[in-house]
């Protein structure tokens, strides 16, 4: 029995109940109202419901009595052993063996379609990760949220969203100003302008550009060297960056231009939307967004007394062209310097009419510090002044990039020790998960070499108490899922992983899926083999959501 199966279960007890208590009506309860969690306490029994808490006040009950009630009905269902009351009116339900063993099947026959639903059907997302600037290599922030970004988009698909990835191409504005007067400087073996880039890959950049241009790059003037430069150094960073992203296993579906927002006329047009909603004045010459009346701390100047577009004018444009192109979700993952932003990219959001933190959402990521030999990493052979990406993979590889940059929330700092990576040892988490993995396949091979195959299933003999709690780890990975894709935290995948590999090598330690000796193989062999594989299909459906390969052997 699923966690699905009990909730409906449940819902077709508490209903009549609740029905019988009102006069006929059930008040509308559904599934949703009946909150299923697994106790801390395995003691407990496999599930644990506040149903009756929840409910006692709508139906005019005492919240015990309700739940000696329900726990009545409950003890009548198939695969429902035993059913007690706790505390005020907790709900603590135990499933007899072989519901609980049923599921090994389930997950063997769904392969890599259990945890995936459609509950998210209706949700269109735009998912705007990364977006570095082509000025450079990305750093760890950026490659933190290449790894978090993919990770959510492949967990918010699993459950039925159509989800587009979006990368924000930086190439309007000051930055590529000075990027291309370093790469100038570097052709001309001038010094670093004060307020340019440095690094290797400048100098590797600027020599690319002369010897691809059509023509004698020094015999142009000022002007026009630094836009051949300022053009083809563009292109050239930006094919680095996507081919070094490729290689982490981080592909975009729509790379979208900043300054086409601009040459399109797409900032009138949302200037033009903002007027008619009545949130534009002019003052002081310039163009402003009366941003304060929707949470704002000051109202926002959009068009500069000079005619020229302010920064926020952008963001107006690019979020109206994103809801023009049909996403009814909007989620922008953004590094720890943009925190200030949140409060007018939401106030922008209800200006259009719609709802902040709905049809707009900001993910802020925080800092990323990376250590070796007990001391902190800060500079980088060809970036100069951080660590990249390409440093991170070069060390450890990307499963293991990937997945230590994964595994922790997102909103909070984060020190990665890169000795502990390189092992393979169980203080590695990404080898931990990876090798259990790998255990399962292992065991799968000796099984057939064996003599033992899936040909039986007896889920009842699955009554070890490991089988259990594996079982009860195997459960939540639905709910796992769900819930990551509704909180947007891929972290909470990763963590879950480690626990069913926890799980599963107390297992392999004390039930054996191969007889001793002579033995004669036995329906309790097959079935646990059932389960062996169960794990490890699970196993690989949790790293594949987060990009991380699944190894059969290591």
């Amino acid at each position: 029995m699923d966690p699905a199966a009990l909730s409906a279960s449940l819902l077709a007890v508490v209903a009549p109940l609740a029905e019988a208590r009102r006069e006929g009506s059930s008040a509308g309860i559904t599934v949703a109202d009946l909150p299923l969690e697994r106790p801390k306490n395995r003691d407990h029994g496999d599930w644990a419901s506040n149903a009756a808490l929840k409910l006692s006040k709508i139906v005019g009950a005492n919240p015990r009595e309700f739940a000696a009630e329900i726990a009545a009905g409950l003890e009548a269902v198939d695969g429902i052993a035993r059913v007690e009351v706790a505390g005020p009116g907790f709900i603590n339900i135990r499933l007899d063996a072989a519901a609980a063993g049923a599921l090994a099947k389930t997950i063997v026959d769904r392969g890599a379609a259990f945890g995936r639903n459609d509950s998210r059907a209706d949700e269109i997302i735009n998912l705007e990760f990364v977006s570095a600037n082509p000025t450079g290599p990305i750093h760890l922030g950026g490659t933190r949220w290449a790894a978090a970004g993919d990770a959510l988009a492949r967990i918010l698909s699993s459950q039925g969203a159509k989800v587009t990835r979006e990368y924000y191409f930086n190439d309007h504005g000051a930055q590529i100003d000075r990027f291309a007067r370093s790469l100038v400087a570097a052709h001309q073996g001038d010094p670093t302008p004060e307020d340019g880039y440095g690094g290797a890959y400048i100098h590797d950049i600027a020599a690319r550009v002369t010897e691809q241009y059509d023509g004698d790059i020094d015999a142009l003037d000022p002007d026009a060297k630094q836009e051949a430069f300022r053009e083809l150094g563009v292109t050239l960073m930006f094919s680095e960056i996507k081919q070094s992203l490729h290689e982490f296993g981080v592909d975009f579906d729509v790379y979208f231009h900043e300054n086409d927002l601009h040459d399109s006329g797409a900032v009138d047009r949302a200037v033009a939307r903002l007027r008619e909603l009545g949130h534009i004045f002019e003052a002081d010459g310039a163009t402003w967004l009366r941003s304060t009346e929707f949470g704002d701390d000051k109202d926002r100047v959009i068009i500069k007394s000079d005619g020229q577009p302010a920064y926020i004018s952008g963001d107006l444009a690019y979020y109206l062209d994103k809801r023009e192109r049909g996403f009814n979700r909007c989620i922008i993952m953004l590094g720890a310097d943009h925190h200030g932003y949140v409060q007018r990219l939401m106030a922008m959001c209800a200006a259009f009419g719609d709802e902040p933190h709905v049809n707009l959402q900001v993910l802020i990521g925080q800092m990323v510090n990376l250590v070796r030999d007990g001391q902190p990493m800060r500079m980088s052979k060809r970036a100069g002044t951080v660590v990249t990406l390409e440093d991170l993979v070069e060390i450890v590889g990307v499963d293991a990039a990937r997945y230590a940059l994964t595994r922790s929330s997102a909103d909070s700092n984060l020190d990665i020790d890169l000795d502990v990576l390189q092992k393979r040892t169980n203080d590695n988490p990404v080898f931990y998960v990876q090798y259990a993995h790998a255990r399962t396949h292992n065991v799968a091979r000796n099984a057939a070499a064996s003599g033992v195959d899936r040909s039986e299933f007896a889920p009842e003999l699955l009554d070890h108490e490991t089988e259990s709690a594996l079982l009860g780890a195997l459960q939540e990975f639905p709910r796992i899922i769900a819930f990551a894709a509704e909180v947007r935290e891929p972290h909470r995948v990763a963590r879950y992983l480690e626990e069913l590999a926890g799980l599963y090598h107390r297992w392999y330690d004390n039930c054996r899926v191969i007889p001793l000796g002579d033995a004669p193989v036995e329906p309790v062999h097959r079935t646990r083999l059932w389960l062996n594989d169960a794990t490890g299909q699970v196993l690989r459906n949790g790293l594949t959501l987060l990009g991380v390969s699944a190894p059969e052997r290591m």
